[in-house]
């Protein structure tokens, strides 16, 4: 199934509906940046002109020139985002899994902190009018209602969220320009000298650094979001959302610079900005973009977790299409946990200039693991070693900088961060090791050799017939071989005699909207295979896929699937299905090393918490038999035995 084009052409609709979706993270950060820049420290001309020098520098380099200009170019039919970009590079070296699943780790890590430090921001606004207003309880709400409602699909919101982010862009833009033309001057931080003086010599420029760092924390929502609007949509309203948001910072700036000597003692000069008769709407309307940039971080969660799980670095979760606009996910699971995730953070650090420490660390670690893959994808593309090197250098060394200055926020609360993301990686790397493990010892045997034995099988009346027609799923990856499992199943556990016996495989394709199939034939209408060649997002309904293959058979008089009893046959009625699902499981008798012992025990834990294979697949369960078959992975050690009389 190809993903809808139209909005990937520059249209005026691309572009609105761009604001609405991939800009509610990066749009929203002059809620806390400033803050965080100035925090304690007494407001100075060094302290104000070195931040915006920073913002501006680092907005241009970060944000512009890396993804959108080069990272966007790295689109998969289309498509975006870490696992998209694993997808193009991964034949290049094995080891490209490991920077993937931290990257994706450390993004889904971010989802659970973006909700609570956006809202948190722009509620805390109030305090202006009621100082002793408890915000925790109205963040809580807020953002436990985004998550209740996401079951119910998000496609009539999702229509009105670009209008909303375009008030939302103007309104900054003009708040910012009504300072900066009474002091064009504060223009002149745009000189990279001001960033170099704060980062030498003022104190704590560490610090300052890693708050600088909050204003680009939405960079990779641009790329992963890349499907949703395309490359062209996305670089020209950047141009208008940059302008804004470079107007904003600078006409916060003017403002700090007009009271220097003072401290904010934790006002939001984002709200200082505004005439008072503005301030409530202010508050409303940075309150709903606060939620519309959740919701984003929300939506890609559940699109990044659909893609580690048709990539196998995930447990098959259940997945729900709320409606049938096309990219609306919803994944409970996830949403559960990123619920929990928000909660933990709100509780835990109450305010948003708390959260700023925990924040920025993780889209940090995320964007290391980007520029690394990103290497490998442009040295695929052929282009000459000095450009390539230069990109890899230039960014690694910024990035490993930025990520040294975010350190010191580990024990400011960066540590929640780390030990989300360590949880959200050790799942994946122990469900994707797991399979390894297991999939090293399945043993696989020649197909070809079985041919005689299975015919006849098919043919011989003394054995009670099991299936008219039985599916087993294959992990074969070629038609000449099968599991040695399926074959003790068919002919040894308990004979199963089916009129035709079928073998379908799944192979997950580099590409996101793959659809294909193809037939094989290995005994004449007794023993066919189907091979699925599906997309790393397309579901994977392999009951209701196999279905449409066997009527477009029948249609083509490939194959006859009318029941053999003879009562049915007479009038012409369709022999019933079975599906036998082979459920590999290693005993605790089976010689492993330690660290696989444990990864093993992880698995079997992810295991029971994720849907079974036959849900997974789509398989409807009234017509599914499990099996349990044992995996030998290491030979039983002699026994010496004495038998006595």
């Amino acid at each position: 199934m190809e993903k809808p084009r139209s909005l990937h052409k520059l249209s005026s609709a691309g572009l609105l509906i761009s604001l609405g979706i991939i800009f509610g993270d990066i749009g929203t950060s002059p809620l806390y940046v400033f803050k965080a820049i100035v925090g304690d420290n007494i407001i100075s001309s060094d302290l104000i002109l070195g931040g915006l020098s920073c913002i501006f520098w680092i907005l241009t380099l970060q944000t512009t020139v890396k993804y959108v200009l080069i990272v966007l170019r790295a689109d998969n039919k289309g498509e975006g985002g870490i696992f998209s970009l694993y997808t193009l590079v991964k034949r290049r070296a094995a080891w490209l899994i490991f920077p993937a699943m931290i990257g994706g780790a450390a993004l889904l890590a971010d989802g659970m902190i973006t909700p609570p430090i956006t809202v948190s921001s722009a509620i805390e606004g109030l305090n202006i009018y009621f100082p002793n207003l408890p915000t925790v309880p109205i963040v809580i709400v807020i953002i436990s209602s985004l998550f209740l409602i996401q079951r119910f699909g998000t496609s009539i919101v999702g229509r009105v969220f670009g209008p909303l982010m375009f008030l939302w862009f103007s309104t900054m833009g003009v708040l910012g320009m009504a300072y900066v033309v009474d002091q064009p001057e504060v223009f002149k931080a745009i000189n990279p000298y001001y960033a170099y003086n704060i980062l030498i010599n003022y104190p704590n420029a560490w610090l300052i650094l890693g708050a600088v760092f909050l204003c680009t924390t939405g960079a990779e929502a641009l790329y992963s979001d890349l499907g949703h609007c395309g490359r062209s949509n996305i670089r020209v309203s950047w141009i208008f959302v940059k302008s804004c948001l470079l107007l904003n910072y600078f006409g916060q700036g003017v403002w700090l610079l007009q009271h220097q000597g003072l401290k904010l003692n934790y006002q939001n000069p984002f709200y200082l900005i505004m005439p008072d008769w503005f301030l409530m709407f202010g508050i409303g309307i940075a309150t709903i973009a606060a939620i519309i940039a959740s919701q984003a971080m929300i939506s890609g969660s559940f699109t990044l977790i659909s893609e580690a799980v048709r990539l196998n670095i995930w447990p098959k979760v259940r997945i729900n299409y709320p409606s049938n606009q096309k990219g609306q996910l919803y994944v409970p699971s996830v949403n559960f946990i990123l619920w929990i995730g928000c909660m933990i953070v709100v509780l835990i650090f109450k305010e948003s200039r708390n959260m700023e420490a925990a924040y920025g660390l993780a889209i940090n670690i995320t964007f290391l693991m980007t520029t690394i893959l990103m290497a490998y994808y442009l040295s695929k593309k052929h282009l000459p070693k000095y450009l390539v090197w230069l990109f890899f250098a230039t960014f690694l060394i910024m990035e490993l900088f930025l990520l040294v200055s975010n350190g010191v926020k580990i024990v400011h609360g960066g540590w929640l961060t780390i030990i989300l993301s360590a949880f959200l990686f050790i799942i994946m790397l122990s469900w994707w090791w797991a399979r390894k493990i297991k999939n090293d010892f399945v043993r696989f045997v020649d197909i070809e050799h079985y041919y005689p034995i299975l015919k006849e099988l098919s043919e011989d009346e003394s054995v009670p017939r099991y299936a008219s027609q039985l599916v087993y799923l294959t992990s074969a990856n070629f038609s000449s071989e099968i599991e040695s499992k399926i074959m003790y199943s068919i002919l040894q556990k308990k004979p199963k005699r089916a009129d035709v016996y079928w073998l379908a495989h799944v192979d997950v394709t580099d590409e996101p909207y793959t659809n294909e199939y193809k037939v094989t034939q290995l005994i004449d209408r007794k023993l066919i295979r189907i091979d699925f060649r599906l997309g790393f997002r397309v579901e994977q309904r392999i009951s209701l896929l196999l279905r449409k293959v066997i009527e477009d058979m029948v249609k083509n008089k490939e194959i006859d699937i009318t029941s053999q009893y003879p009562t049915l046959k007479k009038y012409g009625l369709v022999g019933d299905f079975k599906f036998v699902v082979l459920q590999k499981v290693i005993s605790r008798s089976n010689e492993l090393s330690f660290i696989k012992r444990i990864v093993i025990d992880i698995y079997n834990i992810l295991r029971r918490l994720s849907l079974s294979d036959e849900k997974g697949f789509g398989l409807d369960s009234s017509f599914v038999t499990v099996e349990r078959v044992p995996l030998v992975v290491a030979q039983t050690k002699e026994i010496t035995m004495k038998r006595i009389p």
